[in-house]
């Protein structure tokens, strides 16, 4: 097995092992697949600027003409030096131009394929984790200690501190994609230049108002069971052009927290502990206690399975998506509406 394990991911963009000629960086976490890719590249040749050292090319016009990618792996920088093919794969398969670089991997050069949101029975994923020449990283939404290190470096290259309430304000912000959250920090650190220290009234002015926060208000809105208030931040959200499938996903990996979190109280832990050691934003931590108490892991599993559809269909049919996606919070309100006594 090449697939590079979590913890060991960000040592191996920095060193990668000369063996790896071909490196396939995938996952729905979008913008730390492209700043992985973009890292492996780098150290992969003696200047990233030199066409001659590295190339980019399209995944889908490899597809159509599989030869060409040896041809280039193995072509010769004009002026000596190490050289780097960069692939960003569409949606045709690379698996014929992949296999043979596999079987006789080149010396001098390294291939870094950057892929989608895949699955890991997707075919050249399990093609390139059976290799010996190739190696797999696998990239997920940012964890707590990876948000931290992004929070630490652009704050110690902005030249300032950050307040531990505003550092825990932020984490609860963060995370889902690894670009995102770079320029969310960077945009705060640009915003306290020349005070010193980032409080947690800065984090409110500038990231608080982030579409993360509008897309919280609608999800917490249906699952606290307020049917009024999720009409409005519905229709808010439609007028602002918000995309349906995106929400619907958010509302999914909501409750599918809830249901990790329900499962940890339903072993025996306190709720009150499970739910301040989510990385969650410390204002929805109440409401969140609420929503775990109200809802037990069955009905969890079945709005799960409910909004897994929603977020399928909503993507079949963009035409439709607003109302169901719509249709399906409702549902969600509606269940877990409190009851008149």
């Amino acid at each position: 097995m090449t697939a590079i394990q979590p913890r060991a991911a960000d040592a191996f963009v920095r060193k990668p092992d000369a063996q790896y000629a071909v490196v396939l960086v995938y996952g729905p976490d979008t913008g730390l697949v492209s700043e992985r890719a973009k890292a492996l590249v780098a150290v992969s040749v003696d200047d990233a600027a030199d066409p001659f050292q590295m190339v980019k090319l399209d995944g889908d016009d490899i597809a159509a003409d599989p030869a060409r990618l040896a041809d280039e792996a193995f072509t010769v920088p004009l002026f000596g030096g190490r050289r780097a093919v960069w692939v960003r794969a569409g949606g045709r398969n690379l698996v014929p131009a992949v296999e043979p670089l596999l079987a006789n991997p080149p010396t001098d050069c390294r291939v870094v394929i950057e892929g989608g949101d895949w699955k890991k029975s997707a075919p050249l994923v399990g093609l390139m984790e059976r290799a010996r020449a190739g190696a797999v990283l696998a990239c997920y939404g940012d964890e707590a200690a990876n948000i931290g290190q992004i929070i630490a470096e652009e704050t110690a290259a902005a030249g300032l501190a950050i307040a531990p309430e505003a550092r825990e304000a932020l984490l609860g912000l963060l995370g889902g994609d690894r670009l995102a959250s770079r320029a969310e920090v960077r945009k705060l650190t640009l915003y306290a230049h020349g005070a010193g220290r980032i409080e947690l009234s800065d984090v409110e002015a500038v990231v608080g108002d982030a579409s993360l926060l509008a897309t919280d208000e609608i999800i917490d809105a249906a699952f606290s069971g307020r049917t009024d208030a999720l009409d409005v931040t519905l229709a808010k959200a439609w007028s602002e052009e918000v995309n349906p499938s995106v929400l619907a996903g958010a509302t999914l990996r909501h409750a599918m927290l809830l249901h990790r979190l329900r499962g940890e109280v339903d072993k025996g832990r306190p709720a009150a502990s499970v739910v301040e050691g989510a990385q969650l934003h410390f204002r929805r931590k109440a409401g969140i206690g609420a929503q775990l108490a109200a809802l037990t892991a069955d009905r969890l599993e079945r709005i799960v399975a409910d909004l897994a559809s929603t977020v399928l269909e909503a993507r079949r049919n963009t035409a439709l998506g607003e109302a169901l996606t719509s249709r399906a919070l409702m549902r969600i309100a509606l269940t877990t509406k409190p009851r008149r006594r």
